[in-house]
């Protein structure tokens, strides 16, 4: 997939480049001079239109009982995957971890240095730190792969605002059948997609590869 086949598909996951929208903004404001410093603090970046849309800074605690904010520690300047689950989840959640520890070992020490992962917890009243590194552990986790938790409304701001929703107000709220998908992007190059979180391993490790920093596709490593 190209970079630019990559940006259309962004934009049809919900979160994409949104200079147009910046722009709009300038022109509806009319109020400061373009080029003037009131301009530029009038009219955000569109990467600080993004994060302001898509990435509330909530904070959440990690598996080593670490707390963390979600844009400054976890997605600003990074390349990431982020996905939801629940550690006593029967159906999706197991089989989308156990892919995602195979993705990790695929990508190999490239987890952790070009590429982030996140698993937030649809449970956080539930799922201690405790207990998420106790289930990081049994799935074979490694570093560069964080398991979260926090508040439940700042979690539930996270699921929403990041679109794991369901148009189902009734299926919404049915945490077993919770989205299943795994949201992957590059935050500084405002490049963001998804993919099933049960797809092939080895496709998933392609699609994530483009937004990784460097920018060249990592060779796999044997897992």
């Amino acid at each position: 997939m190209s970079l630019a086949g990559l940006a259309s598909f962004a934009q049809a996951s919900g979160i994409a480049g949104i200079a147009g929208i910046a722009q709009a903004a300038g022109i509806a404001g009319g109020l400061a001079q373009p080029g003037t410093a009131e301009a530029e603090e009038a009219v955000p970046s569109p990467r600080e239109r993004i994060r302001r849309l898509y990435f509330p800074n909530v904070v959440l605690r990690t598996q080593d009982d670490k707390p963390v904010r979600f844009y400054d520690d976890l997605v600003k300047d990074k390349a990431v995957t982020i996905n939801f689950f629940f550690a006593r989840c029967e159906e999706i959640c197991p089989l989308v971890t156990s892919n995602l520890a195979k993705v990790q070992r695929l990508l190999g020490d490239r987890v952790g240095r070009d590429l982030f992962m996140n698993s937030i917890s649809l449970k956080p009243e539930e799922d201690t730190p405790a207990k998420l590194k106790a289930y990081a552990e049994m799935h074979g986790a490694r570093p560069g792969w964080t398991f979260l938790t926090g508040a439940p409304a700042d979690v539930e701001l996270l699921r929403r605002s990041l679109g794991f929703t369901n148009p189902s107000a009734k299926v919404d709220k049915d945490l077993n059948q919770h989205i299943g998908n795994v949201r992957y992007g590059n935050e500084p190059l405002m490049l963001w997609a998804a993919c099933p979180g049960q797809a092939r391993a080895e496709w998933i490790v392609e699609s994530v590869s483009w937004v990784m920093q460097p920018a060249a596709k990592p060779a796999m490593a044997r897992g």
